[in-house]
């Protein structure tokens, strides 16, 4: 497994978020019109992954 940026956008696009904008560096901010939530493209820690869910109010997953 390279990361978990995948399997996170997938699970904010299933929760209705949408890709706003590109972040600074190596980030991309996504958005569901109320919260915002920045991901970066070399998510290894499954921790982290699991903060960026718990930002959008999406239970932890991994």
């Amino acid at each position: 497994m390279k990361g978990y940026h995948a399997q996170i956008v997938q699970q904010l696009r299933s929760k209705g978020f949408y890709f706003l904008r590109a972040g600074k560096g190596s980030h991309e901010i996504w958005s569901n019109g109320q919260i915002n939530v920045s991901v970066p493209f070399n998510c290894l820690s499954k921790h982290t992954a699991n903060a960026i869910l718990k930002a959008a109010g999406i239970s932890p997953k991994f």
